[in-house]
């Protein structure tokens, strides 16, 4: 009920007011949150380009053939689909280990380039892993430095002060998640999507991402894909102006979420990570473990049970997000800048969307 009154009541940022309420720790009153479990109301199913990817491309993507797919909109929204975890069995850990293992390697850059000397960030998987296998219950417990993660980008390097992308600071993408990314963004419509740049997100039960819009791509008819993993969120969508209330939504491990056409450029946010539904330490979809017999040329690969007790650990009190963008359009290039500072390239802490989460009194929902 307050959070409908919220939204009524619209008028100066009723975006805002909406985000400090859904943050609040003691807010345990959630029916307002869209869950597309239980599609209804403003809900529908949302139709997918199934002939565009092959079945056997879906699988080599460590994914479910695309018509297996549920996939929803929601009404005053054009261009927003919701994808319900279609990974197969297992290969969400693949995406997860990608996260924590290989993607924060050199010479992708990370947050903690901001405070620790490059030879500090080289190896932050080794650094960490014994740490959080051994990591207990208590809230004082040192963090290890995969914990103080925050943000990692790939491809065309975000630079937060100027909040652009360049020619001159690009690294290689991966080739396993630009393949995911295709094929997610075929089956939505969007054939010849070219995965460029990458933001990922680590978000801890004590975080939040601010109020923003994506609009830095020089290339805005491309979608914007969003896939999550581990513990769960409430994600915001509202408008093209802040005065607009947003709709609140419940995301999943698994899922995924594509902004496309008039929904690329609204504002968005994550107020709030909570545990996941299920009440278990982690989603009963990261139980399940992965098929022995992987298809010919598939991208995901087999992870070791030494490997995946490390991201467990971290995956029961943390959610990870990867949002996937195309820059430039096919032919379109960077146009030319004089005197570009690459050192801009990490933010303060608190200085963008994706720095460091304000820090608030660990969920008890």
């Amino acid at each position: 009920a307050a959070a409908a009154a919220l939204t009524r009541e619209g008028g100066e940022d009723a975006f805002r007011r909406l985000f400090r309420f859904y943050r609040q720790r003691d807010v345990s009153d959630l029916r307002g949150v869209v869950d597309f479990s239980a599609p209804g109301g403003q809900v529908f199913r949302s139709q997918l380009s199934i002939s565009s990817v092959s079945d056997q491309d879906a699988y080599r993507a460590g994914l479910r053939p695309v018509s297996q797919w549920k996939a929803y909109g929601l009404s005053g929204y054009p261009g927003f689909i919701f994808i319900a975890n279609p990974f197969l069995p297992g290969c969400q850990r693949h995406w997860v280990k990608q996260c924590l293992k290989l993607y924060p390697e050199k010479p992708n850059v990370c947050n903690l380039d901001l405070h620790m000397a490059p030879e500090k960030t080289t190896d932050l998987w080794g650094q960490s892993k014994e740490q959080l296998r051994r990591k207990g219950s208590s809230k004082w417990e040192p963090r290890s430095l995969l914990e103080k993660l925050r943000w990692v980008t790939l491809g065309y390097h975000y630079n937060w002060n100027t909040k652009k992308y360049s020619a001159n600071h690009h690294t290689p993408f991966p080739s396993d998640l630009a393949f995911l990314s295709e094929q997610v963004a075929a089956a939505c419509g969007f054939r010849g999507f070219q995965a460029q740049a990458g933001i990922l997100n680590y978000y801890h039960f004590d975080s939040s991402l601010g109020i923003h819009v994506d609009e830095s791509e020089l290339d805005h008819s491309r979608p914007l894909l969003s896939f999550s993993f581990g513990q769960s969120s409430i994600f915001l969508l509202g408008g093209l102006k802040r005065e607009e209330a947003p709709t609140a939504m419940f995301m999943h491990s698994g899922d995924i979420m594509v902004m496309s056409g008039f929904s690329r450029l609204l504002y968005h946010a994550v107020p709030r990570v909570l545990p996941n539904p299920e009440g278990t330490a982690l989603p009963l979809c990261l139980d399940q473990a992965l098929s022995s017999d992987l298809p010919v040329g598939s991208v995901i690969e087999h992870s070791s049970d030494e490997d995946w007790q490390v991201c467990a650990k971290y995956l029961q009190s943390s959610r990870i997000n990867m949002t996937i963008r195309q820059v430039l359009a096919e032919g379109q290039k960077f146009p030319e800048e004089s005197g570009t500072d690459e050192k801009g390239q990490a933010p303060s802490e608190d200085s963008h969307e994706n720095s460091r989460a304000k820090r608030h009194k660990p969920n008890t929902v």
